[in-house]
C-alpha cells in the first residue's frame, strides 16, 4: 500500500443454482486466487451463494439456512488473511428477507449491507422476495458475533487513513442518487458493487458508462462485479462483466463472457488529491457508521499500465479523436483572437521544427474558419549561425505543401552588430550569444506584425514552459501562443497523425520534421548539420512530460514519480538516468516560474496547464526542497 496503491479485484465464480456448498467452494477458490495476487479488497457477485436467479426458492428456510452455513464456512476460510471480501447472500433479519452484501475479513463478519433499491421492472421482480434496506443501522448476530446491519456503513483502515470502503448492490447504481454517493461524501473512496446485471444488446456500454461516471462523480475507485456462469438462462443470460474504474478511467475489465476476474491497483493518494482539488466536502453524517479494520501495510506490486506518454492516448481511435479536439481548440481560439483584433496577417517564425510546424497548420486552419486565404499567413524563416540545411529545407517544403508564402530574412549581420555594440566577442558561445539570436528573431516578427497590422503567433509548447527552455522576451513572447498548453510528446504525435491523412508532399515533410532532432539551432552548425540537440542538453522530452503530468495532474512527489517512471520506462532508461533528468526537471521548473508568470494569452487544452491566469498559480521564488 506504499504510495497509496491498494490492489482490488472483482471475481465471478461459476455457481450452481441453490447449491450453497458448491458455491462456497467456488467463492473460496476465487478468494485464494485473489490472495495469491496480493489483492486487499475483493468483491463477488450479488447473491452469489445461492444464485441471483434462485427465484422463489429463497423464500424457503431450507435454502436460507444453507446459505448461512455457506457464509460461515467462507468467513472461516478468510481466517489469517487481512483481505476484505464482499459476498452476496440472502439474509433473514427480523421477519424479512434481504438481498445483502456481507463484508468479511480474517474470520469475522465486519458488517452486512442490504440492498437499497430493488429492481422491480422488466425482467426483475425483487420486491416479490426481498425487503428494501432499513433507514437505520441495526445490529445482528452472525456465528456468535455481533455485526452492524444497514446501508450506511463505511469500512475504515486503521493503518491507512485514506483507505475507506463503501458497498452498494446492483440496482443501487442505477438509482438517481446511488447510496455510494453519500458513502463517498462521508469518506469512502473505494466503492464496491455486487451485481447481477443480465445481458442485452448495448447494455455493456451503458453499464460501463455508469461505472465510470459514478467513479468520476465521486472521485473514487469503483469495483463492479456481476454474476456469470451458472446462473439460470431460462429467461436471461449473465456474462460475468467485471470492471474497475478510478476517477472515471477504466483500469481493468473482465469483458462479458470472458475470464470473470479482473484486478488492478487503485491510487488512493491520487483520489484524495482530486477530492482536495475540487474542495469536496467531507460530511460528518451521524447516520454513517464507520467500522475500523486493520491491514498490514506493505508495498503493492504494480501491474496496471502507466503510459510513457500520458498526454497521448494509447488507443488509435481515441488518439484520433483527441488530436482533432486539440486542433479544434487551438484553431478556434486563434480564430476568436483574429476576429477581436481585426488582424490582417499572422506572422510565424518557421524553423523547420515541430512547434512552428503545428502553429503554421493551426494558423491556416483558423483563417479557413474565417473564410480567409492561406496567403494571410506570413511565414518567416530567419537563418543565423546554427540554422541547418535540413531544417531550412523542411521549412521551405512545409510552406510549399501548405500553400503559404515564405519570407527569408537573414539575421546574422544584425546579431553580429548587436554583439559588437554590447562588446560581446563573437567567438564566445554563451547564453548572451544564443539569446541575442532568439531576441532578434522576435524583434523581426514584432516589427513585421506592426508593418502588416498583424499578430505574432507564438510557437512555444507546454514542455518548454515547464522547463523554462525559452528565451525570456525572445521566443517566450508573442501576441497569442497557440501551443502553450500542448506538450512536446503530443505535438509530435499530432504531426504524425496529420501526416497520415495528408497528401504525399505534406506527409513526407511532416514525417521528416518529426524525425529531426529538437534543437534551438543557436550554436554554429557542423558541416551544415545540427550541432545543438536539445534532448542531449536537458533530457528526453518523454521523461519530462511524464514528470510534469504526474507532478501537476496526479499530485505525486519525488519518490512516487521516480517509482512510476522507473516502472513505465523499464528497459528504456536506467534508474540513474531517470533520477538525473528528474533532478534537472525540478530545478528548472522552480527556477523558471518567472517566465510562466508573464506568458502571452493562449488556449487551454487539457488538465495540465501552466497559465498564471488559469490553472497554475505559483510564486517565482518558491523553493523546490519538498520535491527534490
Amino acid at each position: 500500500m506504499k504510495d497509496g496503491f491498494v490492489k482490488v479485484a472483482a471475481g465471478t465464480p461459476e455457481i450452481r443454482i441453490a447449491d450453497c456448498e458448491h458455491n462456497a467452494d467456488a467463492v473460496i477458490a476465487v478468494i485464494r486466487r485473489a490472495e495469491a495476487d496480493g489483492v486487499k479488497v475483493l468483491v463477488l457477485p450479488e447473491l452469489t451463494i445461492v444464485g441471483y436467479t434462485s427465484g422463489d426458492l429463497v423464500l424457503s428456510t431450507a435454502l436460507t439456512d444453507r446459505a448461512m452455513l455457506a457464509l460461515e464456512r467462507i468467513t472461516r476460510a478468510t481466517g489469517g488473511s487481512d483481505m476484505l471480501v464482499a459476498i452476496g447472500v440472502p439474509i433473514v433479519f427480523g421477519h424479512l428477507l434481504y438481498n445483502c452484501a456481507a463484508v468479511v475479513q480474517n474470520g469475522r463478519v465486519l458488517g452486512v449491507i442490504p440492498k437499497t433499491h430493488l429492481g422491480n421492472y422488466g425482467e426483475f421482480y425483487e420486491k416479490r422476495t426481498y425487503a428494501a434496506a432499513l433507514d437505520t443501522i441495526e445490529e445482528m448476530e452472525l456465528f456468535g458475533q455481533k455485526a452492524p446491519f444497514g446501508n450506511r456503513l463505511v469500512f475504515c483502515c486503521r493503518e491507512m487513513p485514506l483507505f475507506n470502503v463503501g458497498v452498494e448492490i446492483c440496482e443501487d447504481l442505477w438509482a438517481a442518487v446511488p447510496p455510494s454517493t453519500l458513502l463517498a461524501d462521508c469518506g469512502a473512496n473505494i466503492l464496491l458493487n455486487l451485481s447481477a446485471s443480465d445481458e442485452a444488446v448495448t447494455k455493456v456500454d451503458y453499464r460501463r458508462m455508469l461505472v465510470q461516471s459514478q467513479s468520476s462523480r465521486t472521485n473514487s475507485a469503483y469495483v463492479f462485479c456481476s454474476a456469470g456462469d451458472g446462473e439460470s438462462t431460462t429467461d436471461v443470460v449473465f456474462s460475468g462483466h467485471d470492471m474497475i474504474s478510478e476517477n472515471g478511467v477504466l483500469l481493468a475489465e473482465a469483458k462479458p463472457f470472458g475470464a470473470g476476474y479482473c484486478a488492478s491497483e487503485v491510487d488512493l493518494e491520487f483520489l484524495s488529491r482530486e477530492r482536495r482539488r475540487f474542495a469536496r466536502k467531507l460530511f460528518d453524517n451521524t447516520d454513517i457508521l464507520r467500522i475500523p479494520f486493520s491491514m498490514d501495510v506493505s508495498e503493492t506490486k504494480l501491474t496496471r499500465i502507466f503510459w510513457k506518454t500520458p498526454f497521448v492516448p494509447d488507443v488509435p481511435e481515441s488518439a484520433a479523436t483527441r488530436f482533432e479536439q486539440v486542433l479544434a481548440i487551438q484553431s478556434h481560439g486563434l480564430k476568436q483572437r483574429i476576429k477581436h483584433t481585426s488582424a490582417k496577417k499572422l506572422l510565424i517564425g518557421v524553423s523547420g521544427g515541430v512547434d512552428s510546424t503545428l502553429a503554421l497548420i493551426i494558423a491556416k486552419e483558423a483563417l479557413a474558419l474565417l473564410g480567409r486565404p492561406a496567403e494571410d499567413v506570413v511565414a518567416v524563416t530567419m537563418p543565423c549561425f546554427g540554422t541547418s540545411s535540413r531544417t531550412r529545407g523542411n521549412a521551405e517544403k512545409l510552406c510549399d505543401a501548405l500553400g503559404i508564402s515564405m519570407r527569408e530574412i537573414q539575421i546574422g549581420d544584425s546579431v553580429k552588430q548587436h554583439l559588437a555594440d554590447i562588446g560581446h566577442p563573437l567567438e564566445l558561445h554563451d547564453a548572451a550569444y544564443e539569446n541575442a539570436q532568439a531576441r532578434e528573431r522576435t524583434q523581426v516578427l514584432m516589427d513585421l506584425a506592426n508593418m502588416y497590422n498583424g499578430l505574432v503567433i507564438g510557437t512555444g509548447d507546454l514542455s518548454e514552459l515547464a522547463l523554462g527552455f525559452a528565451t525570456f522576451n525572445g521566443d517566450h513572447m508573442s501576441s497569442y501562443g497557440v501551443n502553450a498548453d500542448v506538450p512536446k510528446t503530443l505535438i509530435r504525435a499530432m504531426l504524425r497523425y496529420i501526416a497520415g491523412k495528408s497528401d504525399a508532399a505534406l506527409r513526407d515533410v511532416l514525417i521528416d520534421i518529426v524525425d529531426t532532432p529538437v534543437s534551438p539551432e543557436l550554436l554554429p552548425t557542423k558541416d551544415g548539420a545540427i550541432a545543438q540537440v536539445t534532448e542531449d542538453l536537458i533530457g528526453p522530452y518523454e521523461l519530462h512530460d511524464f514528470f510534469l503530468y504526474h507532478m501537476i495532474r496526479r499530485g505525486a512527489g519525488k519518490g512516487k514519480i521516480l517509482r512510476l517512471a522507473k516502472y513505465a520506462f523499464d528497459g528504456d532508461y536506467d534508474d540513474a538516468t531517470i533520477e538525473k533528468w528528474y533532478a534537472l526537471f525540478i530545478r528548472r521548473f522552480f527556477s523558471q516560474q518567472f517566465k510562466r508568470n508573464c506568458i502571452p494569452d493562449g488556449p487551454r487544452i487539457g488538465n495540465v496547464a501552466l497559465s498564471p491566469r488559469g490553472d497554475w498559480r505559483m510564486p517565482s521564488d518558491a523553493q523546490p526542497s519538498a520535491f527534490q
